[in-house]
Formats: C-alpha cells, sequence, structure tokens
C-alpha cells in the first residue's frame, strides 16, 4: 500500500485510518463506517429510491469494502475507492432486480421484446461456481450463528428466509420501527464479525 502525493487532507487521513484496519485495528474499521455511511447511503438511495434497499445496500458495500481492504491503492482517495464499490454493487442489483420484473413466458412477451428476453443470461452456476456459492452460505451461515438471539434471528429471517420487515414484524410480534432499528444493529455487529474474520484469515496467510 505505497502511498502518492496527490491525496487531499482528508484523504490522507483516512489512509492513516486505513492502515490501521489493515493491521486489526478494529476501532478503525468502526471509525471508517462512521465517517461514511451516512454519504454512501444517501448516493445509494438516489440510485434506488428504496430505503431499504438503500439500507442494505449501503451494508454490502461496507463488507466489500472491508473485506477487500488489502487491495485499496491509496493512488486515490479511500472514500473514491467506496463510493466506486458501492455505485457497482447497486448497479447489478439494479440489473438483477429488473431482470427478476421481465416475465419469461413467451405467450406474454411482445415479439419486439423476445431478443431481449433470449439474451437474458440463464441463471445456472456451474459445478465450480455452485461450490463457491454453497461454501460461502456455509461461511456466512456460520457467522450469523454467531450473533446472540433476537439478532441472529433477525438476520436469519431477513437474509435467509426472505421475509420483509412486515413479516417479520408479525413473525415476532413486535412493532415495525423496532424490526428496522434492531436488524440495523444486528447487521452492524455481523460486520464486525466479518471483519475480524477477515483479519483472522489474512493472519493466517501471512
Amino acid at each position: 500500500m505505497e502511498l502518492t502525493n496527490n491525496l487531499s487532507e482528508k484523504a490522507l487521513y483516512d489512509y492513516k485510518i486505513v492502515k490501521r484496519a489493515v493491521t486489526g485495528d478494529e476501532q478503525a474499521y468502526a471509525e471508517l463506517f462512521k465517517r461514511y455511511k451516512d454519504s454512501v447511503y444517501f448516493m445509494i438511495l438516489k440510485m434506488v429510491n428504496n430505503r431499504t434497499d438503500a439500507e442494505d445496500l449501503m451494508f454490502e458495500a461496507f463488507e466489500k469494502a472491508f473485506s477487500s481492504l488489502n487491495y485499496y491503492s491509496p493512488q486515490f482517495a479511500f472514500s473514491t475507492w467506496l463510493f466506486k464499490i458501492a455505485s457497482n454493487n447497486t448497479i447489478d442489483f439494479i440489473r438483477k432486480k429488473k431482470a427478476k420484473v421481465v416475465s419469461l413466458d413467451k405467450d406474454d412477451i411482445n415479439p419486439d421484446d423476445r431478443g431481449y428476453i433470449n439474451s437474458v443470461p440463464a441463471d445456472v452456476l456451474n459445478p465450480e461456481e455452485e461450490t463457491i456459492r454453497k461454501q460461502r452460505a456455509e461461511f456466512m451461515r456460520e457467522k450469523v450463528a454467531m450473533l446472540k438471539g433476537r439478532y441472529r434471528k433477525l438476520i436469519e429471517l431477513r437474509y435467509f428466509e426472505e421475509y420483509s420487515y412486515e413479516e417479520i414484524a408479525q413473525e415476532l410480534s413486535i412493532p415495525l420501527g423496532t424490526v428496522k432499528a434492531q436488524l440495523f444493529r444486528a447487521r452492524e455487529l455481523l460486520l464486525n464479525i466479518l471483519q475480524n474474520s477477515e483479519i483472522a484469515r489474512e493472519n493466517e496467510r501471512a
């Protein structure tokens, strides 16, 4: 992680925090999250126009950035790198969402649109990709299992069972506002667990 001379004072400060995070400083991760969570969230919100999706995508962006922190190059400001990750992740989300709403029943498709439908890649994984997917799923379930009580249940319902916020509120007999607040906290805790797991793996490889 070689420093260049084209960084602003703010970017240099971020760079120092990133260096601490790479060495395993949990407070550094927390500080980066605190500094940019609002700006990342509102950037995504402008793209998806949905608060729930924006919140989910914001956490995904930080998870991806923190798990790839060793690949960050200070040739660019950390904020630029983070926003690029968040933007690309959101664009992928939008593309997948658009693909899902397209009916694949050819009898219901305008003939002029069939070329587009036929060009949509099949959502089928090859054996290697399927193995990787299963490994990641098992990894995530292991980490979620480390959460306590209600937080673990919230994550499982939201991401494994794909419940809506309203369905979770009904399932757990708690107010909708409580679901959103506790799920926000649950994801913060899970993010900390994922950060520590990545640090541990990097130390093993060192």
